[in-house]
């Protein structure tokens, strides 16, 4: 029953942040999930500071660990062995993500020190599931999964240049935030079920 759990978690963590962004975007008034960051939620002085975290990044970040430790305990190969260690590094950058909070003003010149390292963090929980990403499309796994891997990794790729744009814009960046890490948590979610199917 453990081990079954371990092995979903990738996919109960990405139904679990749908929810909870859904959640604390209903308690923050007049916020837009097509305009702004998920991370704003969390932000310094907004009305869903302290509970965002709570529902989001700290419950998120034990899954992604768990899924990380099954993943290392279910290896028998380098690079799938390093996949989870980088499903970890993700959890343990969605924590301090929101331990530290972003500052109000996404825009800001002059960032907090808080708002440096949460933003750290974001760039420790992109990239750890990109890498990982790309470890398994050249791993010896079934033919079907790596070419779930790069299809994922594509839309990756693509919604993050459309969010660097939109946010050079000012405009639709919390849409192309969670289309491309919408799509980093589908390949998670496919890992994980892909795992599932082999208990």
């Amino acid at each position: 029953m453990l081990l079954q759990f371990a092995a979903l978690s990738g996919v109960l963590a990405a139904f679990w942040i749908v929810m909870g962004v859904a959640i604390a975007g209903a308690r923050y008034p007049g916020y837009s999930h097509l305009r702004q960051l998920c991370s704003e939620l969390g932000a310094a002085g907004s009305p869903t500071e302290k509970f965002s975290p709570l529902i989001n990044n700290y419950p998120l970040g034990i899954l992604f660990c768990v899924f990380g430790g099954y993943v290392l305990y279910v290896s028998s190969s380098l690079l799938f062995t390093t996949t989870g260690g980088l499903v970890i590094a993700h959890g343990m950058a969605t924590f301090v993500a929101g331990y530290f909070p972003m500052d109000a003003d996404p825009y800001t010149q002059t960032p907090s020190k808080k708002c440096e390292v949460h933003t750290l963090a974001g760039v420790i929980m992109l990239f750890s599931l990109l890498i990982a990403n790309i470890l398994v499309i050249f791993a010896s796994v079934s033919s079907g999964l790596r070419v779930f891997s790069a299809v994922c990794l594509v839309l990756v790729v693509v919604f993050l240049i459309l969010m660097a744009q939109a946010y050079k814009q000012r405009g639709n960046v919390g849409l192309y935030q969670r289309l491309s890490y919408g799509a980093q948590l589908l390949w998670l979610a496919g890992v994980s079920v892909n795992l599932a199917q082999a208990l």
